[in-house]
């Protein structure tokens, strides 16, 4: 076998369609164009997104984004916060976690996260905890109390 000998299979060359060449051809008259209308017109340039007039999707939308209504938002505390705040043996909760401005409001939800380590003995008081967190707080010696 020679490179000049080379050839293509059958049916891998697909002839081009010859558009306006009579009836015969199949692609004569309309040139595959269908019937009237904007898009049949020689020189028919349509911006992308373009609705024939119609408000465009784009503009419909709303402009912001989606806002989950039933997200729930918890301040965080982490353990190495509470190992330098609190004292051996106390008891710390989300009145205390404001005292110690680790946390905005008394009405947020607070939520304990692992980041850290913990020596100290204590209990604490929280409305959720990361599984890291409350592995450190126990074997501390504290307690975990979900409020």
């Amino acid at each position: 076998m020679r490179l000049g000998e080379l050839s293509l299979p059958r049916g891998a060359r697909k002839r081009p369609k010859r558009i306006g060449r009579g009836e015969g051809s199949g692609h004569g008259k309309t040139c595959c164009r269908g019937h009237n209308g904007q898009r049949s017109r020689s020189g028919c340039q349509i911006a992308p997104g373009f609705e024939g007039g119609q408000m465009p999707l784009y503009r419909r939308l709303p402009k912001f984004g989606f806002k989950n209504p039933f997200r729930v938002v918890y301040d965080t505390v982490n353990v190495s916060e509470i190992e330098v705040l609190v004292a051996d043996g106390a008891t710390v909760g989300p009145e205390d976690f404001k005292k110690m401005n680790l946390i905005r409001s008394n009405a947020r939800l607070v939520k304990i996260l692992g980041a850290g380590d913990l020596a100290k003995k204590v209990t604490v008081k929280a409305h959720k905890f990361s599984r890291s967190a409350e592995e450190k707080i126990t074997a501390a010696g504290g307690t975990v109390e979900v409020i």
